[in-house]
């Protein structure tokens, strides 16, 4: 364990073994440090905080600390934050406490990759193997699935949930549900399916030929979430993706984005109709 001089560290700290906390660093009550976690230069964290083996977090990144939420009670307390083991946050990541009341706090995956100044809100959930890239934002209560991507300039709406293995495109902004899968860009906008994050998650090219045929077929072409949902779970009897991906459209709350495409500028001043990304 190397804790630097000008570090201030709780006595309701826990620290595993091969801690690293670099200078000036804060933390602050019973925060919990997995083994081998390093903490470069001016972190700090707060609270009912855990973080898992081995994460590494750098300079400027706060964890743990009061939600951004008008009805927080201090009394009430919270149940702070967990980051899962192997995780990465880059400089200025923040990510909140869940809310007063809560029992459940706000999560971060294994193995997420937070990169420099994105945003997790309180009550947030993000799976494993997740990677948000530059000033990305998730608002409150907000759910992430495992192996997703969300690049930069990213805005998730409170409560909108981001399907597994999907991704959303630069600067795109979400307030209704990405389904599993999707690749969505702009307002709410589906443009495809991510065929790269599917192959790389070694999903058997047969069931990504299905998926791909399901998008075509019934998200391009969008008949109402009852007959989506029938035939995505017929078509899934044999493809489990399918299925992942019926259970996500029956289970949402804020509807769904949609297939958009892009009236794009043409250099001669026309306009190019084309697929969102």
């Amino acid at each position: 364990m190397a804790i630097h001089p000008t570090a201030v560290v709780s006595a309701e700290a826990q620290l595993g073994s091969g801690v690293e906390i670099g200078p000036w660093c804060v933390i602050s009550g019973p925060v919990v440090l997995g083994d081998g976690v390093r903490l470069r230069e001016r972190v700090s964290i707060a609270g009912r905080s855990r973080i898992g083996a081995g994460t590494e977090v750098w300079p400027g990144a706060c964890l743990g600390f009061e939600p951004q939420d008008a009805k927080f009670d201090r009394a009430k307390g919270s149940p702070g934050i967990e980051v899962g083991p192997g995780s990465k946050l880059r400089e200025n990541v923040t990510i909140h406490a869940a809310s007063s009341g809560k029992e459940v706090p706000t999560r971060v995956g294994a193995r997420c990759f937070m990169m420099a100044g994105a945003h997790v809100g309180h009550d947030v959930q993000v799976g494993d193997d997740v990677t948000l890239v530059n000033a990305t934002v998730l608002g409150g209560h907000s759910i992430v699935g495992d192996r997703a991507i969300i690049s930069g300039l990213c805005a998730v709406h409170q409560h909108t949930r981001v399907g597994r293995l999907s991704m959303m495109s630069g600067g795109s902004e979400v307030s209704t549900d990405v389904p599993p899968f999707c690749v969505a860009w702009g307002r709410n906008a589906l443009s495809g399916v991510n065929l790269v994050g599917m192959r790389r998650a070694g999903i058997p090219r047969d069931q990504i030929t299905e998926v791909r045929r399901a998008f075509d077929d019934l998200l391009r072409k969008w008949a109402g979430r009852q007959e989506t949902v029938a035939e995505l779970e017929r078509r899934g009897a044999s493809c489990p993706p399918l299925l992942e991906m019926a259970r996500f459209i029956s289970e949402s709350k804020r509807s769904l984005c949609v297939y958009r495409r892009a009236m794009l500028p043409r250099d001669d001043g026309t306009i190019a109709e084309e697929a969102g990304i």
